[in-house]
């Protein structure tokens, strides 16, 4: 079982919530709800802990496991700073993320530029700041990256995206590598093999590796294990037909996380050993030279080190179909800062924040404000019967998405980032303001 809630929470005796020694409702003070909170000892510890257990497990092998940050997971010019301080590389998957990241003093040979479908612009400006690796994706984009390259005089730094044909954890819209779905170049048709010869071929291109990323959620070490055996199978084939050993290959992540009590996640000690070990089966299976390994934790370094705080506006009992009933606790946030109970059935664990209560729990949902039925933040949870307007809700492990993904449905504004330690709070992303919402308008003349 995984602890859901940062690791420097606790409760005071009157029942309200710390996190990084400050009390949650102290933070509402200062800077409202709703309002993303980061425990940064919780998330730079989980960091530095995939950093070196990966490290220490690869090398008992005789070779190298570097680890890349997700940027997509919350990317703030702060949090690439603390990636960079604490020993990890970031990927990046637009322009965007890759300026934030280079803001943040992440040296360009540590950043991945991924995406299926990056633009001119965006492949010029890795080039030009020097990316570590740009993944590519399709072989128009190998001839596109080749071509830019020559123009500016630069050799870019390739890694191939495989789909390896492993398919595991999550849900559909976040599984990656089986063969239906956009990323990647496929193993079992052999479009694979074609991109690595490709590669190696065009001029002002390095073909460093290989990269895959089977999925998201994953807690099936032996889902792993069989990518890493195609995918070393794979480099074996290249080398065999051209007398080349790729030097990289990277497996990707998708580390599962628990955003409920009872929930599993993935402990990156164990993961980091068994994925050693079943690489290095693979190696010698396979034959040849260990390459150098890279992973991509994905969520499990951001998710659960963040909660998302609520205030509570409206309370109302509905009758179920079995004669139960449920309540519904309406918040001041919903889709528009965590849109993925919608969009994939996420499940999430909410209590609350400010006070103690004993009253009897009920059979809850909490939703947001937003003009759909589907706004729903929590879909099932136990809360006092007494909740109320006016109380403080938190809800765990939303470190993950709940920002990077938000939007401004319904006009609404975004909330603010904010990282707790030592008792000390720091404005990460700001919250929109009403003069932001207007100046994106253009009004009638």
């Amino acid at each position: 079982m995984a602890a859901v809630w940062p690791v420097t929470h606790e409760r005071g005796d009157d029942g309200a919530m710390r996190v990084g020694g400050m009390e949650l409702r102290e933070l509402t003070s200062q800077f409202g709800t709703p309002l993303y909170v980061v425990d940064e000892q919780d998330m730079r510890g989980r960091a530095r802990a995939f950093q070196q257990h990966f490290a220490d497990a690869f090398a008992a092998h005789g070779t190298t496991c570097a680890v890349y940050y997700a940027s997509k997971a919350l990317l703030a010019s702060r949090i690439s700073a603390w990636m960079c301080e604490d020993g990890l590389g970031i990927d990046v998957a637009s322009g965007g993320e890759l300026e934030l990241a280079l803001r943040g003093g992440m040296p360009a040979d540590r950043i991945t530029l991924h995406g299926n479908n990056k633009s001119d612009a965006e492949l010029t400006r890795a080039l030009e700041v020097g990316v570590g690796h740009i993944v590519v994706d399709s072989l128009t984009e190998i001839q596109v990256l080749s071509d830019l390259a020559v123009s500016l005089d630069r050799i870019a730094p390739v890694l191939v995206r495989v789909t390896t044909g492993v398919h595991a954890g999550g849900h559909e819209y976040i599984a990656t590598s089986h063969e239906d779905q956009k990323f990647g170049l496929s193993l079992a048709t052999g479009a694979a093999l074609t991109a690595l010869h490709a590669v190696h071929d065009a001029p002002g291109l390095d073909l460093r590796g290989i990269h895959t990323h089977i999925g998201s959620q994953i807690l099936s070490i032996e889902a792993f294990r069989e990518s890493a055996e195609r995918m070393l199978g794979l480099r074996a084939d290249f080398a065999a037909a051209s007398g080349v050993e790729v030097p990289e290959v990277d497996l990707g992540g998708g580390y599962a996380i628990a955003y409920t009590a009872g929930a599993e996640a993935l402990d990156p000690s164990v993961a980091a050993r068994e994925i050693a070990d079943a690489v290095a089966g693979a190696v010698a299976s396979v034959g040849g030279s260990w390459p150098a390994f890279s992973i991509e934790p994905g969520r499990a370094i951001a998710g659960p080190a963040g909660i998302t705080l609520y205030t509570v506006g409206v309370v109302k009992e509905v009758a179920l179909e079995d004669g139960g009933a449920r309540q519904y606790v309406a918040v001041d946030g919903g889709m528009s800062d965590n849109p993925r109970t919608i969009m994939y059935g996420a499940e999430y664990s909410a209590e609350l924040a400010a006070r103690r209560s004993d009253a009897q729990p009920a059979l809850s949902r909490v939703v947001g404000k937003h003009c759909e039925s589907g706004d729903i933040v929590v879909r099932d949870v136990d809360l006092p019967a007494d909740v109320a307007r006016g109380d403080l809700l938190a809800v765990a492990a939303t470190g993950a998405y709940g920002r990077s993904m938000a939007s401004n449905y319904n006009a609404v504004l975004r909330p603010a980032v904010v990282a707790v330690r030592d008792g000390q709070a720091q404005v990460l992303i700001r919250r929109d303001t009403l003069e932001d919402l207007l100046s994106w308008d253009v009004a009638p003349a």
